[in-house]
């Protein structure tokens, strides 16, 4: 009887993650924002019509609007206030690569949409992307924290330094805002980072060997 070594299957939890061209991440951002304001001008034409499609909180048949909430806005003023945060959070996020975009995203809006579905008091409709910025912000925050890669430290102290006011946000401190979209998309951009870099760190340790018998 002898043995030989045997050849790992490919994991696609090993697969780095492609990254995008700042280019076509800038495309994809303005393309986007431009599709947010774009719905604006729909829902304003229609008298508002689409603001049923925000978060109906506490109503089960409004749990599939949490999809939905983050591509609608309370009139100009509000998409106007999230545009730039939007672009260039959602911007940095998309350079660090597709899926990790994908991945934050998602996260993000889930953990958002459900806590203000949640906690908003009943008869409440929520609209907004501040909940999915606020994944982003706390993504790439976090992200810098476990990566410790200079580059990516160094962005998160920039950031902190200048939008570190963004974390009041999580706390009932202004009337019409939701702070409760905002304290859930932070926590799910925390959870995303985390999830991520253990997915990495798995990914880096070397397999253990691995025997065919004959």
């Amino acid at each position: 009887m002898s043995s030989q070594p045997v050849t790992q299957p490919f994991s696609p939890s090993s697969r780095p993650d492609r990254p995008v061209r700042p280019l076509h991440a800038v495309v994809v951002m303005a393309a986007l924002l431009a599709g947010l304001w774009f719905l604006e001008v729909l829902d304003q034409l229609s008298g508002n019509a689409l603001d049923t499609y925000g978060i109906h909180a506490r109503q089960v048949d409004g749990l599939p609007e949490i999809f939905t909430a983050p591509l609608l806005h309370a009139g100009w003023d509000h998409l106007a206030s999230n545009s730039l945060p939007f672009f260039g959070f959602g911007l940095l996020v998309l350079l660090g690569g597709l899926a990790r975009w994908v991945v934050s995203s998602l996260v993000s809006v889930v953990t958002s949409g459900l806590t203000a579905w949640l906690l908003t008091p009943a008869g409440t409709i929520v609209l907004g992307a501040s909940g999915l910025i606020f994944g982003w912000f706390t993504y790439l925050l976090a992200r810098g924290l476990w990566s410790r890669r200079p580059g990516q430290v160094a962005l998160a102290v920039v950031i902190l330094l200048v939008y570190g006011g963004l974390l009041w946000g999580v706390l009932p401190t202004s009337s019409g805002v939701s702070w409760q979209a905002h304290l859930g998309g932070a926590v799910g951009g925390v959870l995303a980072a985390w999830g991520l870099h253990r997915r990495d760190a798995q990914s880096r340790r070397p397999a253990p060997p691995v025997h065919g018998y004959r």
